[in-house]
């Protein structure tokens, strides 16, 4: 599972006290991957049985561990039986908070900070308080913040909830492909680009650049003959990647300095994420404004002055992407979700795009 520290790493993770992520003695980012990993289950096994409406998925628009779980959420048809609460984009090191809501407040948990959740749980909770996470309602305690567990389990634990022709993420006879490509996007790209960004030396910068960038290339490689990158469907691996290639020209290619090429330089990876991007769960999920305003104002060892750039122009996630000819069939036997409840929707590209001048 992965998160991130927002004194050291940024994305899903703010720090508030012990725990979080730390740097080697050669200048190398260690993510903290310790996580509440209490599950909400179909049998209730571990006390928190799947329940509609007893839990509240907490999220970013700007972090991008927090939007895989939006993703599956929407792919699943999840949004009436699991309702979401959404963080604004910037915080302190303390918690995020919900200063986008009226008030300041969560209008269904009542607190401003998810940090209070987390203090309900276990008072002076000690590691970094991270998105996507699961509050138990009732309670207003959090359940789990333990990321890859939780898509996991909304694509099978929920499925007396799903949607009609909600896809299957995770098919059974792909699993170990699934796994070990996630593995390798994870290590190298999801978590590789922070390695760059929060790098304390140079030598563990380079180290992590030309991970990042070899796997780039075999993923460049491995998508300019198919699809996606596990079978014939959307998986768990596309969710996985995705959030990450719509981050990269916007963040990641000049604030992290991965910035050997852009995502528009990459013919074959350019035009997959589009093609994820145009598909319903994936784009209608992505709010540029809020990663911008994330990363550029709360990384304040990184940009100092918390200028946030007007571009890129996002329009062009909305061309032409030709992945068709590719063959395929995005949701399998299933369907593609429904349009977004209204209080949910995001500005499209188009809408978004910087006037010139």
């Amino acid at each position: 599972m992965d998160g991130d520290d927002e004194r050291t790493g940024g994305g899903g993770h703010a720090r508030t006290g012990g725990g979080g992520h730390a740097r080697t003695g050669d200048g190398e980012f260690r993510r903290d991957r310790n996580y509440l990993t209490t599950r909400i289950t179909a049998d209730g096994r571990d006390g928190y049985p799947v329940e509609p409406g007893r839990y509240r998925l907490i999220i970013a628009r700007a972090c991008p561990w927090a939007n895989r779980a939006a993703i599956v959420r929407r792919l699943m048809g999840l949004e009436d039986v699991l309702p979401m609460g959404i963080a604004g984009p910037v915080h302190d090191e303390r918690s995020w908070s919900f200063h986008l809501d009226p008030d300041g407040r969560d209008p269904v948990l009542g607190i401003e900070r998810l940090q209070e959740a987390y203090f309900r749980r276990e008072p002076g909770y000690p590691r970094g308080v991270t998105v996507p996470a699961i509050v138990d309602v009732p309670t207003g305690e959090v359940v789990t913040n333990d990321f890859a567990r939780i898509t996991l389990d909304l694509g099978s634990q929920w499925s007396a909830h799903q949607r009609d022709g909600a896809p299957d993420l995770y098919p059974e006879r792909w699993r170990d492909e699934i796994d070990e490509v996630s593995e390798e996007v994870y290590r190298d790209v999801n978590n590789g680009v922070y390695q760059c960004g929060f790098a304390g030396g140079q030598r563990a910068y380079d180290t992590a650049y030309r991970r990042l960038w070899d796997r780039l290339d075999r993923l460049e490689e491995r998508l300019a003959g198919r699809r996606f990158l596990v079978g014939d469907t959307i998986t768990e691996a596309d969710v996985r990647l995705f959030p990450t290639l719509v981050r990269f020209d916007a963040v990641y290619h000049g604030h992290f300095k991965c910035n050997r090429q852009k995502l528009t330089e990459l013919p074959a990876l350019w035009a997959y994420a589009r093609d994820l991007f145009q598909t319903p769960g994936f784009g209608d999920t992505i709010d540029f404004d809020q990663i911008k305003a994330h990363y550029y104002v709360v990384h304040h060892d990184i940009n100092p002055s918390g200028i946030v750039p007007r571009g890129p122009d996002t329009g062009n996630w909305l061309s032409p992407h030709g992945r068709e000819a590719l063959g395929g069939r995005p949701f399998g036997d299933g369907t593609p979700p429904g349009p977004p409840p209204p209080s949910e929707q995001v500005p499209s590209p188009s809408e978004r795009a910087p006037s010139p001048g």
